[in-house]
């Protein structure tokens, strides 16, 4: 009987810790989430001037295209600078009335770039490298204010130019001039580009030092603008200052570029050049029409420029002058078919 009560007692004891094990633990209670007003998504406000987004950038475009193929198409010294493929020009001109040397001048110009730099290191050669100060691409090659150089030079220069980003370019030269005693020279360019609305600005500032002109600074300043599908508008203003002269050397320039078809193209340019010392005077006005024809294929060019002079020497009586050029082009783009 004892052992009956026992085995009984332990068998309830069992079964009563088996109900609370398997009874289930109580849930815990739901934490309390503070309620936010949600803020409603902001609607831009559109804006009347939305529409003409896509026009503006199509016509910025259109006149950065333009403007290249015109300044690439006329060759000039801005362009020659710029091209980061190997090019060489030769230009046998003439120029004769006021200002020319009634003498016909031969020059060439080597840019060989590199490819083992990928592009960021050039070989130059060039004749009379101080002309290439100069790099309003119509004016250099019409206007005869600059002078040939008395004494015909040779420069032989390596180049270190940075890949253009974000609209702005930089290019350095270290160079040596010839005949014998050779004569050393730095350039710098530090070049910016950007496109406003209808038209398009070209900034650029350039610092040399030639051994035989010392220290200088170029600044110069295009503003573009595409009137038509053939006829861009350009307003050109330049400022050179050299530290042996100690003034500024001025000139402000517009220009109606005229491409009147794949072979032929106009330019009618009036230009002021003026002085800053000894007192601010113009020094001469300048109205010429500029032609360019392509002779053959894309390197054969033949160009003829008529101007009118009125410089200060003359006491601004208009001064008949005329120049000449045939140019060669020898690159990749305008090798023959």
């Amino acid at each position: 009987m004892l052992l009956l009560a026992v085995t009984l007692c332990y068998s309830m004891h069992a079964l009563a810790e088996d109900a609370v094990a398997t009874e289930p633990a109580p849930e815990p209670e739901p934490e309390t989430v503070p309620i936010v007003a949600e803020t409603p998504p902001v609607t831009a406000v559109p804006d009347i001037f939305d529409p003409l987004e896509s026009t503006r950038d199509y016509l910025s475009g259109r006149i950065t295209r333009f403007a290249s193929y015109i300044d690439s198409y006329f060759g000039g010294n801005e362009h020659f600078q710029e091209r980061n493929t190997s090019v060489m020009h030769v230009d046998f001109s003439r120029a004769t009335g006021y200002g020319g040397s009634a003498q016909y001048d031969l020059s060439a110009n080597l840019n060989l770039r590199l490819p083992i730099s990928e592009g960021r290191l050039h070989l130059l050669i060039e004749t009379d490298p101080e002309r290439i100060l100069d790099d309003e691409p119509i004016k250099s090659s019409t206007v005869l204010n600059a002078k040939p150089a008395t004494r015909k030079s040779i420069a032989l220069a390596a180049r270190y130019a940075l890949e253009a980003k974000s609209n702005w370019s930089f290019r350095t030269d270290v160079g040596i001039k010839f005949p014998i005693p050779p004569r050393p020279f730095v350039r710098s360019k530090l070049g910016y580009s950007t496109s406003l609305d209808d038209w398009r600005l070209s900034i650029g500032e350039s610092v040399y030092w030639f051994n035989d002109i010392g220290v200088g600074e170029t600044t110069q300043m295009d503003l573009d603008r595409q009137l038509s599908s053939s006829i861009l508008f350009r307003a050109t203003s330049l400022s050179t200052w050299l530290k042996d002269k100690q003034n500024f050397d001025m000139s402000q320039s517009f220009s109606f570029i005229h491409t009147v078809s794949d072979r032929t193209s106009l330019i009618y340019q009036a230009s002021v050049f003026g002085i800053s010392e000894p007192a601010a005077k113009i020094t001469d006005t300048v109205l010429l029409v500029f032609y360019r024809y392509r002779l053959h294929q894309k390197w054969l060019f033949f160009e003829f420029s008529p101007q009118l002079h009125f410089p200060q020497e003359n006491n601004y009586k208009v001064s008949p002058a005329m120049s000449m050029r045939l140019q060669m082009l020898f690159d990749d783009a305008r090798a023959s078919p």
